[in-house]
């Protein structure tokens, strides 16, 4: 009789179990970034802020639509490279995951994002500065960062009205971040009275710069703006020490304005005439900014970049438009990111009506010591 009891009371505890995982729907964000090769430092950053975000959700206890919410990061790499990032947005499609974080580059975010709007999963990316992004309309595609307009227009602006400069020589790795960075600085630049002395391209590859600086250097510009991400800023910076450019300005967008470029300077006094700019606050003036990057850092200690609190708020922005809509499906709940009014750690978010943020802030940065400092 007792042997039956007890029996009674596992088959009710293990039916309980049953109805209480039943009840809990697991829900799959994707994210994309490059995670291997030479900008693999700015993706494992990136991965981190939306895991981060992922930990918070799961401990808060989310439930939509009456059902327990557990999140699951997807993460996949494009090595920045867009044919790697169009195939791992047709994975994230065929995985059915619920929204998507990424992706870092222009160059892997813009044909990505047609894929995404063909399958009808929402992205938001806190990375990608190309304004093109956003120019096809798509209701599926969202960037909560300054673009390259304010970017580019920013650091003209500096250049000639701040430090006074009359000559610039400009480079661009001919990637959609690279080269639209660099026109959009070229144009403000002239439109600020600004003479153009010589322009030069390279690749997201390249290592040695010695013919492109040497070129540059007899036509003595005042600075050098640079279309490109850390992994040949810090080379050519070092090289720029190498030719006796000490005194040419170097100016980037939020591709070079990273802790790593430090590095890869490796001692390059010219890290000093450094000048970039990144899309919205400083951590200092972000409204969680200090408090977050503390946790971050216990988390993830030495791997901060640059856009980590941007995919943090990307994925906390999707979950909250799924709670306002209570549905998980991608066609119920993606209408509701247009109308969020979030307060995220970086910024209180709201759209404009091709999802571009409304009223992005952007920051320019030196370099002090080797560490990153805001210059306002």
């Amino acid at each position: 009789m007792q042997l039956k009891l007890k029996l009674t009371v596992v088959a009710a505890i293990a039916a309980v179990a049953g109805m209480a995982s039943a009840q809990e729907q697991v829900v799959k964000i994707g994210h994309v970034a490059p995670i291997s090769g030479a900008q693999a430092h700015y993706g494992k950053d990136n991965e981190n802020g939306a895991r981060m975000a992922i930990e918070d959700l799961n401990a808060q206890g989310v439930t939509i639509g009456g059902k327990k919410i557990k999140f699951e990061l997807q993460g996949e790499d494009d090595a920045a490279d867009p044919k790697q990032g169009t195939a791992a947005a047709q994975k994230l499609c065929d995985s059915k995951v619920a929204g998507v974080v990424g992706h870092l580059n222009s160059g892997t975010t813009i044909p990505a994002s047609k894929v995404y709007n063909d399958c009808g999963i929402p992205m938001v990316t806190g990375a990608a500065t190309n304004p093109n992004l956003t120019k096809p309309g798509y209701k599926t595609t969202h960037r909560i960062i300054a673009t390259d307009n304010s970017l580019g227009a920013g650091l003209a602006a500096y250049a000639a009205e701040t430090l006074k400069l009359k000559t610039v020589a400009v480079v661009d790795d001919r990637t959609a971040y690279g080269q639209g960075v660099a026109d959009v600085f070229k144009k403000v630049a002239l439109a600020k009275g600004m003479k153009v002395v010589d322009e030069q391209f390279t690749h997201d590859k390249a290592t040695d710069f010695m013919a492109i600086l040497t070129a540059i250097k007899a036509k003595k510009p005042d600075a050098i703006f640079f279309g490109g991400m850390d992994p040949q800023a810090g080379p050519m910076l070092r090289q720029m020490e190498q030719l006796g450019m000490a005194d040419v300005k170097y100016f980037g967008g939020d591709g070079v304005c990273t802790s790593e470029i430090a590095k890869l300077a490796a001692g390059a006094k010219t890290l000093t005439n450094v000048v970039c700019a990144e899309g919205g606050a400083s951590l200092a003036k972000m409204p969680g900014g200090v408090e977050w990057k503390k946790r971050y850092d216990a988390k993830y200690p030495g791997q901060f970049q640059v856009y980590s609190p941007y995919t943090y708020d990307a994925t906390m922005l999707l979950v909250d438009a799924m709670k306002r809509a209570n549905s998980v499906d991608p066609k119920v709940y993606t209408p509701e990111i247009r109308k969020s009014n979030f307060k995220g750690v970086t910024a209180a978010i709201a759209f404009e009506d091709n999802g571009e943020m409304k009223n992005p802030a952007i920051t320019l940065y030196k370099y002090v010591d080797g560490k990153k400092t805001p210059l306002n």
